[in-house]
């Protein structure tokens, strides 16, 4: 698919907006750029209070834990400036994968799974990430990479692209928009205070019941079977069967090929 000049790109993705009565103050589309994490936030220093950038190449994005994101062109590579009601927690990224692993182009594909905390996930491996970057309690970046087209495997962990997952055509524009909503219906949910959050995360949990490693701040890796999480975002650990899951906050989930492992 031939890219279009960014001009077009953001003269469509202004349409598509204006239509859901959802337009930034600012939509910014480039053919190429460092990373719109850091576009917003110049953005942000401008005195916007809402914008979204776009690119169709990045050259230094950024995952979960400083990590590089592979920037294949032809990829997603999208951010936003979203502000919320309430002081910004874990649970909003959630949210956002929630929000939009529903969007029309994608809610038709199989398998589509959320890695916690921020990972876009299949059992195939990651197809896309988020990350949320918070400016103050109530301001908030979020980036959002999705892999469209094949890339290559990142070291320790197995990816995959929606066009290996059953994607067989998109309109890129549009998904652009999508995602953009998405993000404001998150926003939406986090700010009614994440209303069934477990309950709507847990049936679409990557590793759920599976015996898994959580790498923890601070502290000693954790190792049990995943029960998917409380309402208020926090990760359980079930150790064995005659205890209680252990509840964490912050970590690594990672699937486990101990063979220690016992089915509880």
């Amino acid at each position: 698919m031939s890219p279009i000049a960014p001009e077009l790109e953001q003269q469509r993705l202004t349409f598509q907006l204006q239509a859901a009565h959802a337009t930034p103050q600012i939509i910014q589309c480039k053919s190429e750029t460092v990373s719109t994490n850091d576009d917003i936030l110049k953005l942000y220093h401008a005195g916007y209070r809402s914008a979204l950038a776009v690119s169709q190449i990045q050259h230094q994005g950024r995952g979960q834990h400083q990590r590089q994101w592979i920037s294949n062109p032809g990829n997603i590579f999208l951010s936003a400036l979203i502000e919320l009601q309430r002081p910004v927690d874990g649970r909003f990224a959630l949210e956002c994968g929630l929000n939009l692993i529903h969007s029309p182009t994608l809610n038709t594909l199989p398998d589509l799974q959320i890695k916690w905390a921020n990972d876009l996930y299949s059992s195939q491996g990651k197809w896309g990430g988020i990350l949320v970057e918070p400016i103050n309690p109530h301001q908030v970046i979020v980036g959002i990479g999705i892999n469209i087209f094949p890339v290559e495997q990142q070291m320790g962990q197995a990816t995959t692209s929606l066009t290996q997952l059953g994607l067989t055509y998109y309109d890129r524009v549009q998904f652009l928009a999508e995602i953009y909503l998405a993000l404001l219906q998150a926003a939406q949910w986090f700010n009614y205070n994440s209303q069934n959050l477990a309950q709507r995360f847990n049936h679409i949990a990557a590793f759920k019941d599976q015996w898994v490693k959580m790498q923890r701040n601070h502290q000693a890796d954790l190792h049990g079977f995943f029960r998917g999480i409380q309402d208020d975002g926090a990760i359980l650990i079930q150790q064995s069967a005659d205890q209680i899951a252990t509840v964490c906050y912050d970590g690594r989930l990672h699937l486990s090929t101990s063979s220690d492992a016992e089915q509880l």
